[in-house]
């Protein structure tokens, strides 16, 4: 199982795919944490992963389809795999369907958990006065939200064409969103 939970930042990703490596096994392919992991191994990869990252500048797609594909090569034993993070872009989709070609398989599922950003907005502003976690500052998180809806959207349309991508209401409590995924993920393309 290829399964991309899609949706922009704060809709609650992050605690589906902890659920689900708790749930089924599967192996959650974070680009961030590869990336640090790639830096502090002293890999070849991770010189390279550390030299861009120390002069500011952002790591090319190239290079984390190059840590996605050894990841896929270290975990050969996987139930399945979730994407996060990845793909943000059209073309990043195409770079993973590419790599997953080349290992005979394919995105198998989308899951796309729908919000309301307005609601969404006001969640994030709420727990960034009670917390003060900083990637919930309102501005910041409202230009992660722009950035979303310019160069992650435009994916909806991709995945659903192909009859892979299924909904689920990302508003509802996490429990009822955990059912969501799971029925989604039964149900056949």
């Amino acid at each position: 199982m290829n399964l991309i939970l899609f949706g922009p930042p704060a809709a609650g990703k992050g605690t589906q795919a902890k659920r689900l490596v708790e749930e089924h096994g599967y192996i959650q392919l974070s680009t961030g944490d590869m990336l640090r992991a790639a830096r502090a191994s002293g890999s070849e990869l991770g010189n390279r992963v550390a030299k861009i990252m120390d002069e500011g500048g952002l790591v090319s797609d190239e290079i984390v389809i190059d840590l996605i594909d050894e990841q896929l090569g270290i975990h050969t034993d996987a139930p399945g795999f979730i994407y996060d993070g990845f793909p943000r872009t059209v073309g990043q989709a195409h770079a993973l369907d590419n790599l997953l070609k080349t290992r005979g398989s394919q995105v198998d599922r989308v899951i796309r958990l729908v919000v309301d950003e307005a609601q969404l907005l006001k969640r994030v502003t709420k727990r960034f006065e009670e917390q003060g976690r900083k990637d919930d500052n309102p501005e910041t998180f409202a230009a992660r939200l722009d950035k979303y809806n310019q160069d992650t959207a435009p994916l909806i349309p991709l995945y659903a064409e192909r009859g892979i991508l299924r909904e689920v209401d990302g508003m509802a409590s996490i429990d009822e969103v955990t059912q969501g995924v799971e029925k989604a993920l039964k149900e056949t393309a």
